[in-house]
């Protein structure tokens, strides 16, 4: 039994969640003063122990050996911490890559999966004394995520117009609507796949007569091979395709700030800062307002309002009638003894967009903050100019993953900033732009096709089944109210029930996002999500799963992060 005790007291529990990475692994690290020569060694001692030979073939005794060798196991998988630190690479300990004396913002990451605007062969004429040159803020254009969201709303529903169902054998369920605007003598048409919507306008005057519902859908889409649709005759039909195409719409944003000081390397020093420099106070004026958080109505983020359990202080901005919540690491709470932060992670690891403001000049490496959902990171750094004037110049850099598309607005060469309302617009619609981008990569435009394919569906079979309804079909109208509507939905309660469903638990998605299930809890211990009643974004943040040893799982958390 000493020896068993020994051997327990070699080893300290230490709790490890990557939240971005979908759960928590227990990890067990040896201490300093009492460490085992190997891992083999410490399990053979617990096998050979004079206490386990002595043991009787009893079933207390049996009992007794499954709980070691389940503590064996949970102690061989410590040294899986290894696979969530980052080390930074040996060439930037190198004077080679230095550009006019000062190291870049952003440097590559060893394994690469990573762009960075602008390159670091352009960097050599960004010296601080280098005038700005930059684009008129009045060209920075915020991207749409979805173009054709709200055709539906705008030109459908205050128009008399028509809707239509069916189930392709090859593209699946259909939503077909069309419009007769007669004061402009034109069709208008979207036609809803699992892939797309599809619109078009046709001019009334190029057909003899009006086309059939299966005519204006193959003129969309030629794959389309049904012969017939039927009718939607539905009373609150257009609320329900309403809510459909307006699921990815979203007004409201939250991103990460992370603070970095002068030679901070990992992503455990970024996320143990605590005191805020007066020049990083100034720089989060920029962006937005500092607000107390007890009692806040506006757009949260997923952040406590009620019981300070995220920290008392945010900052906030509404911006071209848009609500943007930053995370700012220093401001959420901040918990002794835990090196990783799991408090702060939590809410900036289930972002999809950071912006770091370093203060120094130690570069920031691409995928130091381990997560599955940070696909994107703006750099800022304060510089230095040589001038005699007091003026405050500050430097940009943008790194992304290397399946995120490009996107506006465009750095200015060079990239520095003298007038802080440019700035303030500039990193404000280059942050809402990079979200949008992100979701375009394959990681997430995948888990958006299946909440989307989810939602068609549910859709197409809702409107069937209550039009069915309202012309008295003698198979559903002896059904109560409640169950005639569920179709093939598996008993859900309708569409309104399914596109919740659908929001709330995509982030659960492994076989989606590719993520690897190791970690994985089983679906009877998997954590529900709670709602967060004032966040309506889509891509993000996925919540995390917590482990089943009980410890602190994410509250509040929304998806792409809430569609996601």
């Amino acid at each position: 039994m000493e020896g068993e005790k020994r051997n327990d007291t070699s080893f300290s529990r230490k709790r490890s969640f990557t939240f971005g990475a979908y759960g928590g692994v227990d990890n067990f690290t040896c201490d300093d003063e009492a460490r085992p020569e190997s891992v083999e060694e410490n399990i053979l001692g617990i096998l050979d122990s004079p206490a386990a030979e002595s043991k009787p073939f009893l079933s207390a005794s049996s009992n007794q050996r499954d709980t070691e060798l389940f503590e064996i196991i949970e102690k061989l998988q410590g040294s899986r911490i290894d696979e969530q630190r980052c080390e930074f690479p040996l060439p930037l300990k190198s004077p080679i890559l230095t550009i006019g004396g000062d190291l870049p913002l952003i440097l590559p990451s060893e394994s690469g999966g990573y762009w960075i605007d602008p390159p670091l062969e352009k960097l050599a004429d960004a010296s601080p004394t280098s005038s700005h040159s930059g684009p008129d803020p009045e060209s920075y254009d915020i991207m749409e995520r979805d173009a054709e969201a709200r055709i539906y709303h705008e030109f459908f529903r205050s128009r008399y117009h028509h809707s239509f169902t069916a189930v392709d054998p090859a593209l699946g369920p259909l939503v077909l609507s069309v419009c007769l605007e007669e004061e402009e003598n034109k069709l208008r048409v979207i036609l809803r796949m699992k892939e797309c919507s599809l619109h078009g306008v046709f001019s009334v005057s190029l057909f003899p007569n009006i086309p059939s519902a299966v005519e204006l859908a193959k003129m969309l889409c030629d794959r389309v091979t049904v012969s017939k649709f039927e009718v939607v005759g539905y009373l609150k039909a257009p609320d329900l395709i309403t809510a459909f195409d307006e699921h990815r719409v979203s007004q409201n944003f939250k991103f990460g700030i992370l603070y970095q000081k002068e030679g901070q390397l990992t992503e455990e020093d970024i996320l143990c800062n605590n005191e805020e420099s007066d020049q990083f106070k100034d720089f989060l004026s920029i962006l937005g307002e500092t607000i107390q958080l007890q009692g806040f109505t506006r757009f949260r983020g997923g952040l406590d309002v009620c019981h300070g359990q995220t920290g008392s202080e945010a900052v906030y901005t509404s911006f071209h009638g848009r609500e943007i919540m930053f995370h700012v690491a220093t401001k959420l709470p901040f918990t002794e003894g835990d090196p990783q932060q799991l408090q702060r992670k939590r809410h900036i690891g289930n972002d999809i967009v950071a912006l770091v403001y370093q203060q120094g000049q130690t570069p920031f490496l691409s995928d130091v903050i381990k997560s599955h959902f940070l696909h994107c990171f703006v750099v800022v750094r304060r510089i230095q100019r040589e001038e005699e004037t007091e003026e405050t110049a500050y430097q940009v850099s943008v790194t992304a993953r290397e399946d995120v598309p490009p996107f506006g607005p465009v750095l200015p060469d060079p990239p520095i900033f003298t007038d802080q309302s440019l700035l303030r617009e500039f990193l404000l619609t280059k942050l809402i732009n990079a979200e949008i981008s992100c979701y375009k990569a394959q990681r997430f435009s995948r888990l958006e096709l299946r909440t989307r394919s989810s939602l068609l569906e549910s859709l197409q079979t809702e409107l069937s089944t209550r039009s069915h309804c309202m012309m008295g079909d003698p198979s559903l109208s002896a059904l109560p109210s409640s169950e005639g509507v569920r179709g093939l939905t598996e008993g859900s309660g309708g569409f309104i029930e399914n596109f919740k469903r659908a929001i709330r638990v995509r982030s659960h998605s492994f076989e989606t996002l590719g993520v690897p299930r190791k970690n994985a809890v089983s679906a009877s211990q998997r954590p529900k999500t709670e709602k967060d009643g004032d966040s309506d974004k889509s891509p993000g943040p996925l919540p995390a799963l917590s482990d089943t040893s009980g410890a602190a799982e994410p509250k509040e958390q929304t998806s792409p992060q809430e569609e996601t």
